[in-house]
């Protein structure tokens, strides 16, 4: 089968008739992204719309009709607690059937959906419900108890609420007493439908408010980078939690009438193939993470085995040519890497269903509605071979969705273009490769954590003055977190492991699990500025010469 041209593709891309193409409702007068995503295809009363594993074994199937009529219980229950339009509702939910009914019922009322990683501790759920004024949370009786040191929680709706221990209403018994039918409340392209987050590199994360008109950049983004067919079987392997498993595990697939794959259990090699093997899975997304621990684990895949993958994506950070060979060699597939963020989606790709140069190691060209260049440090675009500052220009990208933080936090725009904190280098032929971040972001296995938010944490402790928190190269995660700790002078405490384990456990519980630093080094002082500053630079550095990377 011949693909059609990269340059024909993008130079031809007509956003009007994309829309009129694949929406129901309109931008400008109004849609509603439950329909969109749901209703239009529950008319085929087999169609399924989630194949999901149990987490005490079995499996189960969830199909469009069924979710259409539980996403209207749940939006009836929304609007008898006065939660409608522009009201956020979060989830603090493993990948259930449970999460995709929230998700649906919330924005088929017309509230924007809000999605909180399950490994959060407090202190992270906390800061996110008093920024977005969260109006309700779902949640289970594993992720119940983190809320109880949340100062100011919203009503609480509990899967299994029997075993959580607490009067707060059960999510089967609500929905089991609501009326199936609620019109879909309308909202306009400009309107947000979904709440997220992102990794801050100094202070605390950042709102980023998604607004309906994404769902086109969402659509070509599957279409033409994942190269999702009717034929497929689609797995993305990332949480809904974040961004990459919301846009494109959950609002994608969907939007194209698609099957998706939940599996709330964690990440090995085994329970990987197993999955791939149980549901014949086609086209596999993941972040590179995964890659790398699969190839690791090699001796898991039996010798010459097909598991039948056509086409593999991944997605968070580079993905390095071994584990492209890799998957090449051993799952008989090719493997395309793709790069965006939080505020945009996905960018810049090397695209399965479109026909281009691909160059290894590359994040490959603009998606199409986006005109992606890179800048020097007067904001001039830079020549071929040579590094710059990635971003969008803004009015010669009718797909770019992005109009600012939620909450004003930070100004990324400079003369018309959007600034992606990441330098690239310029190939000269429209494809750019990634160089790094301008400033201190740590992706460690696919997460981005901004170390602000782990050395604030840290301070918490009453042994630590100061700390400055770094990405330190490894082969697995990419980066591991490691914490350089001052400690106080006065402080009198046991043996330095148990301080270690103590301030490891500290950020579990206050910021996640990912988000700990898996080495703690302690150190009399820390390297800073005239002016006071960490100079964290000097800290990486140092973190990567222990590594003699």
């Amino acid at each position: 089968m011949s693909l059609p041209e990269y340059t024909d593709v993008y130079n031809n891309f007509d956003p009007a008739a994309l829309e009129a193409d694949i929406l129901d409702g309109r931008l400008d007068s109004g849609l509603n992204v439950c329909h969109e995503i749901c209703d239009k295809w529950a008319g085929d009363p087999s169609r399924v719309a989630l194949y999901y594993e149990k987490e005490g074994g079995g499996d189960g199937t969830l199909t469009f009709a069924e979710l259409k009529d539980a996403s209207a219980r749940f939006a009836n229950y929304l609007k008898s607690q006065g939660i409608g339009k522009g009201d956020r509702v979060a989830a603090l939910l493993p990948r259930t059937p449970e999460l995709l009914i929230v998700i649906a019922g919330t924005l088929r009322a017309g509230a924007v959906y809000q999605p909180l990683f399950t490994a959060f501790g407090s202190g992270a759920i906390e800061y996110r419900f008093e920024r977005a004024s969260t109006r309700l949370v779902v949640t289970n009786p594993e992720n119940y108890p983190k809320l109880n040191d949340v100062k100011v929680c919203p009503p609480v709706v509990g899967v299994n609420a029997s075993d959580i221990g607490a009067a707060i209403p059960d999510f089967e018994e609500t929905l089991a007493a609501q009326s199936s039918e609620f019109e879909p409340v309308m909202i306009k392209g400009n309107d947000p439908f979904l709440q997220m987050f992102t990794s801050g590199t100094v202070g605390k994360s950042k709102g980023v408010a998604v607004p309906a008109k994404a769902l086109l950049a969402f659509y070509v983004y599957m279409k033409y980078a994942i190269g999702l067919r009717d034929e497929d079987r689609f797995w993305n392997v990332a949480d809904p939690g974040w961004a990459y498993g919301l846009y494109y595990a959950v609002v994608g697939p969907l939007l194209m009438g698609h099957a998706t794959h939940f599996n709330p259990g964690g990440f090995t090699p085994e329970t990987t193939y197993d999955m791939i093997r149980k549901y014949r899975i086609t086209n596999l997304a993941a972040a590179p993470t995964a890659y790398r621990l699969l190839k690791a684990n090699d001796h898991v895949l039996p010798e010459g085995e097909n598991l039948g993958l056509r086409v593999a994506s991944s997605a968070g950070e580079p993905l390095n040519p071994e584990v492209v060979n890799w998957i090449r060699n051993r799952h008989f597939c090719p493997v395309k890497d793709h790069y965006g963020q939080t505020e945009t989606g996905m960018t810049c790709c090397n695209f399965h269903e479109l026909a281009h140069p691909v160059r290894d190691g590359s994040m490959g060209y603009a998606s199409p509605g986006h005109k992606v260049v890179a800048l020097n440090e007067k904001n001039e675009e830079v020549g071929a071979g040579e590094v710059g500052q990635l971003a969008v220009d803004v009015k010669a990208s009718p797909l770019f969705h992005f109009d600012g933080y939620t909450w004003g936090e930070k100004d990324p725009f400079v003369n018309g273009y959007y600034l992606t904190g990441d330098m690239v280098v310029c190939h000269g032929d429209g494809c750019f490769s990634f160089s790094g971040r301008d400033d201190d972001i740590i992706t460690t296995a696919g997460y981005r954590v901004g170390p602000a938010d782990v050395e604030s944490t840290l301070l918490e402790h009453a042994a630590v003055a100061e700390s400055g928190v770094v990405g330190k190269p490894d082969d697995k995660r990419g980066s591991i977190i490691k914490a350089y700790v001052v400690i106080k002078g006065d402080y009198a405490g046991g043996d330095e492991q148990a301080l270690k384990d103590e301030l490891q456990e500290l950020v579990r519980r206050r910021l996640s699990t990912h988000a700990f630093p898996r080495e703690i080094e302690f150190v009399d002082e820390l390297p800073k500025t005239p002016s006071g500053k960490i100079q964290r630079f000097v800290l990486r550095n140092q973190a990567k010469d222990e590594t003699g990377a």
